[in-house]
């Protein structure tokens, strides 16, 4: 019995203290074609000609299928030889919704090429009436699942919503 007892507690400081190594988590809302169009929306854009640098600044928004991703600043990278987008890099106040989850970090590089989404910076994942934060997390937007590092830590509810 002082067993089982102990193994519960070390359960409960386990999950308090919070994981040092990494989380899974499966984004069940997020699916995004690669090849959908990126419409950015922003109160202004500034173009470097020389280098073909980007900036969207002020309540910018990327919505490319079901992604939605916001932030104060982002920068669009450019494929030299094509001309396609090749990442957006996010700063300031950054938001990643779906259908079923929300995120939020202070920054987020999103590669349209490998469709991997990372979120850095007090990284907090909300899914329902569950929550994880952690320093890092690296959503494939192709599988819907994601990596969450650095120091995470989780609250989970139990039980049915009342």
């Amino acid at each position: 019995m002082f067993n089982k007892f102990v193994h519960i507690a070390f359960f409960f400081i386990f999950v308090a203290a919070g994981v040092a190594a990494q989380t899974n988590v499966n984004l069940g809302g997020i699916i995004v074609d690669k090849n959908a169009a990126v419409e950015v929306t922003a109160d202004s854009l500034e173009v470097d000609q020389l280098t073909g640098k980007a900036v969207f600044a002020g309540n910018v928004v990327v919505l490319q299928g079901d992604l939605r991703l916001a932030a104060a600043t982002i920068e669009v990278i450019y494929v030299e030889a094509t001309g396609d987008i090749s990442r957006l890099i996010a700063s300031g106040d950054v938001t990643f919704v779906t259908a079923t989850e929300a995120a939020e970090a202070e920054n987020a590089v999103y590669d349209l090429i490998s469709s991997n989404l990372t979120m850095t910076g007090d990284v907090l994942l909300t899914q329902g009436n569950s929550a994880i934060a952690a320093q890092k997390m690296v959503i494939d937007t192709v599988t819907g699942s994601a990596v969450m590092e650095g120091r995470v830590r989780t609250v989970l509810q139990q039980g049915a919503d009342e």
